[in-house]
């Protein structure tokens, strides 16, 4: 089958497309899909660079995010069809411990995602368990279906689950070009909250008005907390969507408003942040960590798309050849949602 082979840990020169790579087959449980749609997101591009410590089999096929059609069923598959449209749910639970009997699948004992930590999605066929189908409806796209999942489960859990963010609110995203922060601006707004939004320029602050942003700063042109506090009359927000970690932490802390939330899934800027505690505890601000979701989450937030209430925002397709092209895209920051592997 065709697929991209990560060969070494490095620059996106290190992935090499392939035409004759072992078509897998599904196991028990498990379907095989043939993939339309791959879509990019971060995450690919860390597994690519790697990390000390990282013990993950080489050569490597990166991708969280796919679409298709069901090609093959395991043994034991049921409700399942092979022809079935379907999207994928790249978190990866045992469905036995706990956490999975209890409905939180993303703090499964053996929690994984797809293409991090198992065979990725960027393949003419993948394997996956049957709990993790959803089964696409017509008119959503291939590439809609394959852009939606990590990023928007990923943001509502974030946003709705874990910060509990209420009509009325007020929401701060540092950042607005990113898959999941374009995604928590839709999300925000769907729930009734006022939202700011950071932008490096003044393109990327217009896409974020677009959206439904109310209030867009160009830290560009600006001290973007400043602004915030300014422009909530010196109160600051009730929660900040942070995922770009050491370089803004203290941004998201001088936004905040008194009793705050500051709710981080990311750290694209690194992982290691100093913090002067008192402002934690003297403005009793909550700094919520969230990762992935669990299943229903992702089957109410990708239904909220079916119906038309959320959409995917998608910049740029490339062809599954054009995988490393697509990466280096995305690493440049040039682009406004996500971008989409035709296969």
């Amino acid at each position: 089958m065709r697929a991209i082979l990560l060969e070494q840990h490095g620059s996106a020169d290190n992935l090499r497309y392939v035409t004759d790579h072992p078509t897998p087959e599904p196991g028990a449980g498990e379907v095989r899909i043939r993939v339309h749609a791959a879509a990019l997101n971060r995450l690919d591009v860390w597994v690519r660079n790697g990390w000390p410590g990282i013990k993950l089999p080489l050569p490597h096929i990166p991708g969280a995010d796919a679409a298709g059609e069901i090609d093959a069923l395991g043994a034991g598959v049921t409700g399942w069809q092979v022809g079935d449209r379907v999207c994928i749910d790249p978190s990866l639970s045992c469905g036995q411990c706990e956490f999975c009997r209890s409905g939180r699948e993303n703090l499964c004992n053996s929690f994984k995602i797809k293409g991090e930590d198992t065979t990725g999605t960027y393949a003419e066929y993948i394997t996956i368990s049957a709990r993790n189908l959803l089964k696409l409806p017509d008119h959503i796209s291939f590439a809609q279906g394959a852009a939606a999942p990590l990023v928007f489960l990923t943001a509502w859990h974030s946003l709705i689950t874990r910060g509990n963010l209420r009509a009325g609110e007020s929401v701060l995203i540092v950042g607005a070009g990113g898959g999941v922060n374009s995604v928590s601006i839709q999300i925000a707004k769907l729930a009734g909250a006022k939202v700011y939004v950071v932008a490096s320029n003044a393109q990327k602050a217009a896409h974020a008005k677009q959206l439904g942003a109310d209030e867009v700063i160009d830290r560009s042109a600006e001290d973007w907390s400043k602004a915030v506090f300014t422009r909530t009359g010196r109160r600051g927000v009730d929660v900040v969507v942070d995922n770009v970690g050491k370089d803004t932490l203290f941004g998201s802390i001088r936004s905040v408003c008194k009793g705050g939330r500051i709710l981080t899934v990311g750290n694209t800027s690194g992982p290691l942040a100093e913090v002067d505690l008192r402002y934690i505890f003297r403005k009793h601000i909550s700094i919520i960590g969230s990762t992935m979701a669990p299943h229903s989450d992702f089957v109410t937030v990708m239904q909220l798309i079916f119906e038309g209430k959320l959409t995917p925002i998608i910049s740029a397709t490339y062809p599954l050849e054009q995988a490393a092209e697509a990466q280096r895209l995305m690493e440049a920051g040039d682009v406004f949602g996500k971008i989409v592997l035709t296969v």
